[in-house]
């Protein structure tokens, strides 16, 4: 199989259904291993899988969700291009940032960087469809940092619906206080990493909001609102909680 086979699966082969939400979609992936220098263990490694819709909404629609997609999962301010041409961009300039950085050092610690990225719909309510990006990056030190970050489209028009555009006004002080009665369940009833929680007044509507049948959920990032070994936290309200505060 040659590069660009690996790096775009044929629509024919990866339509498939996403997160039984009635979208058909295909997938760009590519895992990439570059040696820092030949001979070296120093390395980047890299891993790139982006979902994206090819039927299922109107055509306008697609397009607006796929454009939104790809900005939101490369973190982009302009315009991209197609699905390969904007993940071949994000390819190269890191593996420039990567070679030019640390091209001629000493080996040792923090040589080798890691940048992987996952994005998939993850699910849908009524006509609006969620999708989730997951990253992780490492580029020395202790750790890397690992995110979650959900977009919610709006099936028939392929616009990104913000948080307040979905609930109803004024939904804020009664949804976080929601959010707060279900966080114990969501840390698994653990005692030491409630504690860990920064203030109770960080735990709210955040913005980083999905949209699933069972209800909404809120996603905090490691230092959020806790530290970074509570890791990424999510929490879910059912809908009938909610009920109340979504714009009808």
């Amino acid at each position: 199989m040659t590069d660009d086979m690996k790096r775009l699966i044929p629509l024919a082969v990866a339509a498939l259904l996403a997160a039984s939400c009635g979208l058909k979609t295909a997938t760009y992936s590519d895992d990439q291993v570059m040696p820092l220098a030949e001979g070296q263990t120093d390395s980047l490694t890299l891993s790139v899988s982006v979902e994206y819709p090819v039927k299922g909404a109107p055509d306008e629609a697609l397009d607006r969700m796929t454009t939104g997609i790809l900005s939101s999962v490369f973190d982009l301010e302009e315009e991209p291009g197609t699905v390969e041409e904007t993940a071949l961009r994000y390819e190269e300039n890191l593996k420039d940032e990567y070679f030019n950085e640390l091209e001629g050092s000493v080996p040792g610690e923090g040589r080798s960087w890691e940048d992987r990225i996952n994005g998939y719909f993850s699910g849908k309510h009524k006509s609006l469809y969620s999708y989730m990006i997951e990253y992780y990056g490492f580029r020395g030190g202790a750790h890397g940092i690992s995110t979650m970050t959900p977009v919610v489209f709006d099936g028939k028009t392929g616009a990104v619906v913000p948080e307040e555009d979905f609930f109803a006004e004024g939904y804020r002080t009664p949804v976080a206080a929601l959010i707060r009665k279900h966080l114990p369940e969501a840390l698994d009833n653990n005692e030491e990493m409630l504690s860990e929680i920064f203030e109770p007044d960080l735990v709210g509507p955040n913005g980083n909001y999905e949209l699933t049948r069972d209800g909404a959920t809120w996603y905090y990032q490691p230092y959020d609102i806790a530290p970074y070994y509570v890791g990424v936290i999510s929490v879910t309200v059912p809908w009938s909680e909610l009920a109340p505060y979504v714009r009808k």
